[in-house]
C-alpha cells in the first residue's frame, strides 16, 4: 500500500488541470505578447486564470501577478515593498516561525539596513496580538504573518492582526503568505485588511513552478524582476501560460467544495492525533485536535531520530516529511519549533504528516498501524 502524507512539501495535480496544461503546451502554445491568433489565444488563458483566481478571493484581477512560486511571491512582497515605502521608515515585523522565503529575505533587507522585528508564539506555534501591539511603531512600513504554519499547521490571528495594524498605522502594509492557508480557508484579503498575498500552485493540486502575489491597487511596490514589461511592467518574462493556465483551474477545483473536504480533512487529523497520542514516547505539537489547519500533523517520537523513522515509514510504502521540505536536505535546527520552546531533544525526532483531499481513513488507519509496529522496534533499536 502506498500512503503520501508529505502533502505540505507538494501534491499531486488534479486530472483536469494535468489535462489542460497539457492541452495549452501542445497546443494553444502561443507567446502571450505575440499580436497573431496563437499569441491572442494564449492572452485569453492568462485573463481567464486571472479571474479564476479573482473571484476566489473577491478582488480584481488586476491586482493577481503571476511568479515562479511562493518564493519569489514572498521575495517580490517584502523586498519591492521595503523598497518603495522606504522613506516613510525601515521598521520592519514578522515572526519568528516564518518560511525560510520570508525570514531569509528579511535578513537580506537587514544587510541593507532595515530594521526587523521577529515576534515570538506561544506553545502551539501562534503569535499574540499583544506582541504585535507592541511591535508597532510609527516608522513601521511593512507587517509580514503567514497565515498558516508549514511545520505544525497552526493557523495565525491573520484577520486579527490586519484589523491591528490599520487601526495602529493605516499606511503599514500587511502582506501574509498563504501558502498552506489558501485551498484551506476561505480567504479574502480586502475584508482582513491584507495588501499582499503569497500563494503558491503546487500546494493546491497545481503545477510546479507557479505562483501568484495578490497586490491590492494601492500598494506601493517596487518591481524585482526588469525586462520586457510583461504584467504591466510589474514582473517582466515571458508569461508561464501552462502553469497560468494550471494555477487557475487548480483555485477554482480546491474551493468547489471546501467546506466539505475540510471538514473531512479535520475528521482524519482528530482521529490520527488520537491514536498517536496512545503510542509511547510520542509527542505532538502545535495546534490541539479540531484547531489550526485540517492537513497538517506535527509528532515527536522521543529517543527516534526524524530521518531514521522516516525511511522506516518509506520502506512500508509511506511518505512524510522531516520538516520543511525547504530544509530537507540539511540538517537545520528549526526554527519554528524552537520557537514554539519545544524540548530540544525532540528537535530532532521530529516528523511532519501531512494531508490532502485525497487521503482516506484506510490511508491514516494503515500509517497508525504501522507506527505502532515500527515505534517500540526502533525505540529498542536505539537504545542498545
Amino acid at each position: 500500500m502506498e500512503v503520501y502524507l508529505d502533502n505540505s512539501a507538494t501534491t499531486v495535480v488534479f486530472k483536469e488541470v494535468a489535462d489542460l496544461v497539457y492541452k495549452c503546451m501542445c497546443e494553444d502554445y502561443g507567446n502571450p505578447s505575440s499580436m497573431h491568433m496563437k499569441g491572442v489565444e494564449a492572452e485569453r488563458i492568462v485573463k481567464r486564470s486571472k479571474e479564476q483566481i479573482a473571484k476566489v478571493l473577491k478582488v480584481n484581477e488586476k491586482e493577481i501577478y503571476f511568479t515562479a512560486g511562493g518564493t519569489e511571491s514572498d521575495n517580490w512582497a517584502l523586498i519591492g515593498a521595503a523598497l518603495a515605502n522606504q522613506r516613510a521608515g525601515r521598521h520592519l515585523i514578522t515572526t519568528k516561525i516564518e518560511h525560510p522565503a520570508i525570514l531569509r529575505t528579511m535578513e537580506y533587507l537587514q544587510s541593507l539596513g532595515f530594521e526587523v522585528t521577529y515576534l515570538p508564539v506561544d506553545h502551539k506555534g501562534c503569535v499574540r496580538l499583544s506582541d504585535l501591539e507592541r511591535a508597532m511603531r510609527r516608522d513601521t512600513i511593512l507587517v509580514s504573518m503567514m497565515y498558516v504554519n508549514n511545520e505544525v499547521g497552526a493557523k495565525e490571528p491573520v484577520e486579527e492582526a490586519g484589523v491591528l495594524i490599520k487601526r495602529m498605522n493605516p499606511k503599514t502594509l500587511f502582506h501574509v503568505d498563504a501558502v498552506q492557508g489558501f485551498g484551506k480557508f476561505a480567504i479574502y484579503p480586502k475584508k482582513c485588511g491584507i495588501d499582499m498575498l503569497s500563494v503558491s500552485g503546487h500546494k493546491i493540486h497545481g503545477p510546479k513552478g507557479i505562483g501568484f502575489l495578490y497586490i491590492g491597487d494601492k500598494v506601493k511596490i517596487k518591481p524585482i524582476n526588469y525586462g520586457g514589461g510583461q504584467q504591466r511592467g510589474m514582473r517582466s518574462g515571458t508569461e508561464n501560460v501552462p502553469g497560468i493556465a494550471g494555477i487557475g483551474l487548480a483555485s477554482k477545483l480546491i474551493y468547489q467544495e471546501l467546506e466539505e473536504d475540510t471538514e473531512r480533512m479535520h475528521a482524519l487529523r482528530s482521529a490520527f492525533m488520537k491514536d498517536l497520542s496512545m503510542i509511547d514516547g510520542v509527542v505532538l505539537n502545535g495546534p490541539d485536535a479540531g484547531e489550526g489547519a485540517p492537513h497538517i500533523v506535527s509528532a515527536s517520537f522521543r529517543g527516534i531520530r526524524s530521518e531514521v523513522l522516516l525511511h522506516a515509514l518509506e520502506d512500508r510504502g509511506i511518505y512524510v516529511s522531516a520538516g520543511s521540505a525547504c530544509a530537507s536536505h540539511k540538517h537545520t535546527v528549526s526554527d519554528t519549533l524552537s520557537a514554539m520552546g519545544i524540548e530540544q531533544s525532540l528537535l530532532d525526532c521530529t516528523i511532519r504528516f501531512s494531508f490532502s483531499i485525497f487521503t482516506t481513513r484506510e490511508e491514516i488507519e494503515y500509517t497508525v498501524k504501522v507506527l505502532r509496529e515500527l515505534v517500540p522496534m526502533l525505540n529498542r533499536y536505539t537504545r542498545r
